[in-house]
């Protein structure tokens, strides 16, 4: 409820902002090897709005409509005003049915009937003299009645929306000024209900090359759209405090009436219309995008591409062209594009006690300009494909984390059915140690570079019949296995007091 001195204060609305700029940051507890969550958004995003408003004498209530729906109040910061900001607040009254309704209580509307029967149209003033929760009464011509408890259609016209109510989010601040003044202000301020991911598509080559092609997908889970907006995405973890935000409620109208006008009767109302099915799931982020990767990244050519820059300890991706992010959409635009990046297949497994499975390929690449790439490498899923009889074809899918330049780019693809390994103990000791024989066989028709890191169980490994490295305090055993050939590894493990 609004005081005398308050409702009596000028109100200027602003509907909206001639410039925008959006700068949307990851969830910070998203793991590179999860996708965005398009049903709950976890990033959030800073809304810099350029506004124009005409500032009355005196004290007055300006009112921001269209900010974020997910806008945190408290992080709002309004510049440009002659004499600064007397307090802001998030108006909680949008427009709903609910909402309307009360509003509009004492107020005369329009009703408007329709007969099911002969289609006919009839209007007559009423006054509201209820809210919207239970029977709406409402006072006619000829007398006191319940909305929708005629048996007729009936529809509540009215004549304009009430003072206080916005179909929009709406941030709102209390100034004063000395005169009248029409001002430029900047609105500055976070929202939550945005993320943005990074997904490659690479096309190996039977040389040992592969082009490398990654869009830049934002995704905006708010009711609020932004046109024309200069977009970028911030890449890193910036410490921030996680702070809850509570969405403006919108009710509906809830309407009940008695049957024939008695609370006795033994009349029954027709069952309610089924309610409509529940629409189906969003396809998972990542298919839609390797879709339209293979689409727009093979055939069409790179129109705009996200511009890396520095930012403190963080990287930033500028979109070179004001575009529009849309409410509850998702927007794509290229991030790199390079070609001919040499690279190595590695075939990897992490060995344990007895038993047999494939390796996993790992394809390598050096981040550095002679490496082909030599920029930063956001985290994101990355799908492989192969030309194989004139087509593209998919041959698996990993993730990669964030990379900086000069960092060893290593992705994972799924196991192997060509190169597999088996692990045999030969002997086992009494102290709990053995003798250990590992195989690897290479079903391809040419050779393969093979790792083995060698998981020793609270064991030391006590002789060898190669020479081993070591990796992350493991023995690594480093091999070429000849085209359908194989390897042998032998070795022992001995307790760690021995």
């Amino acid at each position: 409820m609004l005081t005398p001195a308050a409702a009596a204060q000028s109100i200027a609305t602003s509907p909206g902002p001639s410039d925008v700029s959006l700068t949307v940051y990851r969830a910070p507890h998203r793991s590179p090897g999860d996708e965005m969550n398009l049903r709950w958004l976890n990033g959030y995003a800073l809304i810099s709005e350029t506004r124009t408003v005409s500032i009355p004498a005196g004290e007055s209530e300006i009112r921001f409509e269209g900010v974020a729906g997910g806008i945190i109040p408290e992080s709002a910061i309004v510049t440009g005003f002659p004499d600064g900001v007397i307090e802001k607040n998030q108006d909680a009254h949008l427009l709903s049915p609910a909402s309307l309704l009360d509003a509009s209580l004492g107020r005369r509307v329009h009703l408007r009937r329709t007969s099911g029967v002969t289609g006919e149209v009839t209007e007559t003033e009423a006054v509201i003299r209820s809210g919207a929760d239970g029977a709406v009464v409402l006072e006619t011509p000829a007398g006191f009645e319940a909305l929708r408890c005629t048996g007729l259609n009936e529809t509540l016209i009215y004549d304009r929306v009430p003072a206080g109510l916005s179909a929009k989010p709406t941030l709102s601040v209390r100034v004063r000024s000395a005169a009248p003044v029409t001002q430029t202000v900047t609105l500055s301020y976070l929202a939550t209900g945005f993320d943005w991911q990074a997904n490659y598509v690479a096309e190996l080559s039977a040389d040992g090359e592969m082009d490398l092609f990654a869009w830049l997908t934002l995704a905006n889970g708010d009711e609020t759209g932004f046109a024309e907006a200069d977009t970028y995405a911030v890449a890193g973890t910036p410490n921030r405090e996680g702070v809850a935000t509570i969405a403006p409620p919108r009710e509906p109208i809830s309407l009940r009436c008695w049957p024939a006008g008695t609370t006795t009767s033994d009349l029954s109302l027709p069952p309610p219309p089924p309610s409509a099915p529940p629409p189906p799931p969003p396809a998972p982020i990542g298919m839609a995008v390797a879709e339209s990767i293979i689409v727009t990244g093979a055939r069409a050519p790179v129109a705009m591409m996200a511009e890396q820059e520095a930012l403190g300890e963080l990287k930033l991706y500028r979109i070179p062209e004001p575009v529009t992010v849309a409410a509850n959409s998702q927007k794509q635009v290229a991030l790199l594009q390079r070609s001919d990046v040499p690279i190595e297949i590695i075939y990897r497994r992490r060995v344990g006690s007895e038993g047999q499975g494939g390796a996993t390929p790992v394809v390598t690449a050096r981040n550095s300009e002679r490496g082909g790439l030599g920029l930063p490498l956001p985290s994101g899923e990355v799908a492989f494909f192969q030309a194989h009889e004139g087509r593209r074809v998919l041959i698996g899918q990993g993730r990669s984390r964030d990379l900086a330049v000069g960092e060893a780019v290593e992705v994972e693809l799924g196991e192997s059915i060509d190169v597999q390994t088996r692990v045999e103990r030969l002997e086992e000791f009494a102290d709990g140690g053995g003798d250990y024989r590992l195989t690897v066989t290479n079903a391809k028709n040419r050779p393969v570079p093979f790792e083995a890191e060698l998981f020793t169980q609270g064991q030391r490994l006590g002789w060898s019949d190669a020479r081993l490295a070591d990796r992350n305090g493991r023995p690594l055993w480093r091999v070429t296995v000849p085209a359908n050939g194989s390897a042998i590894l032998r070795y022992r493990l001995e307790p760690q007091d021995r």
